[in-house]
């Protein structure tokens, strides 16, 4: 390394090109996390529950019995394979189209959800592993399957490379590049090849509610039913005790206990208070595990006929259950989908999978706000009510019969089905016809035509409103409120006079 002088103080010399190489890698024994082992040919894992409990994920895989753990987990697998699935090009050249709608027709072939829901146990586990099985049709490279495989029978080596443990080589196969996807979950540096899974902080509330139930069980099975006393005298002989207790036996299947005559055996029992008992530590230790794979319990714990309770629980919900997807595409596109692009569309941008897991916007609210923002001055385009409410939608171009002759709309959301009194019906006729940049004026001049009392103060109103405009301006407000106030009162002079 070279050096200069700097302050009088001797540095390393500034580079004079970027530093492309990878420095604090785990090879070598660089790590000082894993210890002296870190040079060996396969990393093992830094999960410390896994360490305390023999290191193998046997220990992870004996989790997904209970019962709560089963049920929340399948609840987030569900909900993200449940989401319909799209793939998107890459690009808007003709290559990357054509890259995408390959690699769509392909996944439909397959089972693809089968096989993202088997993935998504590496959420669980901290990494997840895929066998690709390629093909070929005589022109193109093809997915044919994708097998996943159990995550324990791989393994790391020091660069990160992908390692399949066999009973011939223990410390692992070097797997071939581009045949495996994995991906990993969790972890809080990139240098846990092997991630953190979902089951490293089940295990304690799980090893707690076993345990719970265990005693509970004890304790049903001590005080649910009586056990039988048989009392022998101080000078019984051993088989006069042992047919005594024969007797006990035929009496209470589950047993029973002899004492001498005159002997007094007492039941010591902790005073305590409160509600404590087993059934809360179960309770407890079922809302932890909820918490742990779905960030709630709203889903789980909820009072029947509602979500749970909070809005808030079920979007945080939402939010883990998107972010599982994005994690688990996104993971796909940079392995199968690029690999595939470029072996048989190169040069192309590689596809992008991804699933519809937001759910549905309320079609109510949508058209209230739609209507809030047409009642601001701004029109929706048909393509866009079709691609929102859907097919069957054409502008209107003209008003029913009962309707002021000649006047039209272009109202597609209102509050009612058409205006009710002549200035309504008038303004809307003129907001029609006018251009853009004149709508809040005429607003305004309807306004004020229907407030003014008299020509002379609908004069006034009108040159308030116009001040600062130019003359050319105010000549067209002032005949815009003219006209408007001219035909309001032949409308309601003809229709006084019907």
């Amino acid at each position: 390394m070279d050096y200069e002088m700097v302050n009088g103080v001797m540095m390393p010399a500034k580079p004079k090109v970027a530093e492309a190489r990878e420095i604090a890698t785990t090879a070598d024994g660089r790590d000082i996390t894993r210890g002296f082992i870190d040079s060996l040919p396969l990393l093992p894992p830094l999960d410390p529950v896994l360490a305390s409990r023999g290191g193998s994920y046997e220990v992870y895989e004996e989790l997904l019995r209970d019962d709560q753990v089963a049920a929340c987990f399948r609840q987030l697998r569900l909900a993200v394979v449940g989401a319909e699935w799209d793939v998107d090009a890459g690009g808007k050249k003709r290559a990357d189209k054509n890259a995408a709608a390959s690699l769509k027709d392909q996944l439909a072939a397959l089972n693809f959800d089968g096989a993202f829901d088997k993935m998504l146990y590496g959420v669980f586990y901290g990494y997840g592993v895929g066998e690709c099985m390629w093909g070929t049709d005589g022109a193109q490279t093809t997915l044919g399957a994708i097998k996943v495989r159990k995550s324990r029978r791989f393994g790391f080596g020091p660069q990160g490379e992908l390692k399949l443990l066999t009973s011939k080589d223990p410390l692992g196969e070097v797997m071939p590049p581009r045949k495996f996807w994995h991906f990993t979950y969790g972890g809080d540096t990139d240098d846990e090849p092997y991630g953190t899974g979902l089951a490293q902080a089940l295990y304690w509330p799980v090893f707690f509610k076993r345990n719970g139930l265990k005693f509970w069980l004890i304790f049903l099975e001590k005080f649910g039913q009586p056990t039988a006393i048989g009392k022998y005298p101080n000078n019984a002989l051993p088989d006069e005790k042992k047919r005594l207790l024969g007797a006990l036996g035929a009496v209470h299947s589950d047993g029973g206990i002899i004492i001498p005559e005159g002997m007094i055996i007492e039941l010591l029992e902790a005073a305590r208070s409160g509600t404590a008992d087993y059934s809360a530590l179960c309770d407890r230790m079922d809302n932890a595990i909820a918490k742990v794979i779905l960030g709630q319990t709203a889903t789980t714990q909820g009072t029947p006929g509602k979500l749970g309770g909070d809005e808030a629980q079920s979007n945080v919900a939402e939010d883990l259950i998107k972010a599982t997807s994005d994690l688990l595409c996104q993971s796909f596109n940079r392995g199968p989908a690029r690999w595939l692009t470029e072996w048989n569309y190169p040069g192309a941008v590689a596809p992008k999978v991804w699933r519809q897991t937001e759910p549905p916007e309320d079609s109510n609210k949508r058209a209230e706000r739609d209507s809030k923002v047409y009642q601001m001055g701004f029109k929706p385009t048909l393509e866009y009510v079709k691609k929102t409410y859907g097919d069957g939608w054409e502008p209107r171009t003209s008003t029913p019969a009962t309707d002021v002759p000649g006047v039209l709309s272009e109202t597609l959301f209102a509050e009612n089905s058409r205006p009710s009194t002549a200035p309504e019906l008038l303004a809307d006729r003129m907001s029609a016809e006018a251009a853009d940049a004149h709508r809040a004026w005429l607003e305004q001049i309807r306004q004020i035509v229907d407030t003014a009392q008299s020509l002379e103060g609908l004069r006034d109103a009108l040159l308030n409103a116009a001040s600062g405009l130019s003359d050319d301006e105010i000549a067209k407000v002032m005949q815009a409120g003219f006209a408007v106030a001219d035909l309001v009162g032949r409308f309601d002079a003809r229709d006084g006079g019907g």
